[in-house]
């Protein structure tokens, strides 16, 4: 894995390896368009909070167990009763085909490939019919928002359902759009020659201005609230996930309306700036939850030692969401599995320096928290 990394100043190219997601991102900064990479890239207002959920993972310290026989180590879990490769999804990210000409294809065969769940954003440039064409035998969750008109949202719950989706993640904490300067700066809109996949020519005719997803985007309903879980539970078989949730009293009322799992989220970063970050608010939901649901974690991930903290923490497995779109930046389907294979061999790593054997000896113990 290798690029060729241009210094502008000095006129001349250089190898540069592949090894961690960071030279992924580099990459992708280098060769997107300044738009799109902004988009991506963007989080909130001064973006410190998209900042910090990097920096969170830096005051966590591990404890590591010594002398314990890591000879064999197993990275296998299992999420929602299914097994997967490592604890590691593919968060949902709008728009994959910006990065990569095949878009959510390709990083719907890359997640087949590795084994692991792949959460199909509301707004992909591949509609869910050609996702699942792509990689037939994926495990995959669909992310849905809720808009004004009920019927919108309710059509797609039964495509997905019947297309064989075998969750649906309801994002939670988008009322409103975040306040994103440089799309804003840039007027950014969805190039012409892309469309949102999932919804009618209605929605496609005005979709894409700066406000970030168009005519979808101003349909979003600011009223949703709680009763609207009970609503989609009366749509659907499948498993409700709430995607949003920040604290222990959210966490409680979520367990209380009967859904099967919380992903602790703030969207990376880009709707309230100021809220913290998501690794920083796992402890408190894990405690609240008490098992009854299961735990899930966005935001920051970028080492395989993240992975571990995370679950250490509670977590039963993480998403990454921005990694993805560099590797897709990078090489398309093969990007994004080295971006998911060098999460995982950094995790299985992690887990062996610190005297782990599988994921189920991975808990708190592990846990120091440093003062910097």
């Amino acid at each position: 894995m290798s690029i060729l990394s241009c210094n502008r100043d000095e006129g001349h190219c250089a190898e540069m390896s592949m090894v961690c997601l960071t030279d992924f991102e580099e990459y992708a900064k280098l060769h997107l368009s300044k738009t799109t990479w902004d988009y991506y890239a963007a989080g909130a207002d001064e973006c410190c909070t998209r900042d910090d959920n990097l920096q969170a993972y830096k005051r966590i310290r591990l404890r590591p167990r010594i002398l314990r026989d890591v000879s064999v180590s197993d990275t296998r879990t299992t999420v929602l009763g299914m097994e997967i490769s490592f604890p590691v999804g593919i968060a949902p990210t709008a728009f994959h085909c910006m990065a990569w000409h095949e878009g959510e294809l390709a990083t719907a065969r890359a997640t087949e490939a590795v084994n692991t769940c792949y959460i199909t954003s509301t707004y992909s440039t591949c509609s869910v019919e050609e996702i699942c064409a792509a990689a037939p035998n994926g495990y995959r969750w669909f992310q849905l928002y809720l808009y004004r008109d009920r019927k919108v949202s309710e059509q797609i719950v039964h495509r997905v359902e019947a297309l064989g989706y075998k969750a649906v993640v309801l994002t939670v904490d988008v009322p409103y759009t975040g306040k994103r300067r440089d799309d804003i700066r840039n007027k950014f809109k969805l190039p012409p020659h892309l469309k949102l996949k999932n919804f009618d020519e209605m929605f496609q005719q005005q979709a894409g201005s700066h406000e970030e997803y168009g005519t979808p985007a101003n349909n979003l309903d600011p009223s949703i609230s709680w009763k609207d879980v009970r609503w989609l539970q009366s749509l659907t078989s499948l498993p409700i996930i709430i995607k949003g949730i920040l604290t222990k009293e959210d966490a409680e009322l979520a367990v209380e309306h009967g859904v099967q799992g919380i992903i602790v989220s703030n969207h990376g970063g880009r709707q309230l700036d100021g809220g913290p970050a998501t690794i920083d608010c796992l402890p408190e939901i894990v405690d609240t939850v008490q098992g009854r649901v299961e735990v899930y974690m966005d935001g920051g991930i970028r080492l395989g030692s993240d992975v571990l903290k995370a679950i250490a923490l509670g977590a039963r497995c993480v998403f990454v969401g921005r990694p993805a779109i560099w590797g897709l930046a990078y090489k398309g389907e093969e990007g994004v599995r080295e971006v998911l294979q060098i999460l995982h061999d950094e995790f299985r790593l992690s887990m062996a320096l610190s005297g782990c054997r599988n994921v189920a000896e991975i808990n708190r113990n592990l846990i120091h928290y440093s003062k910097l």
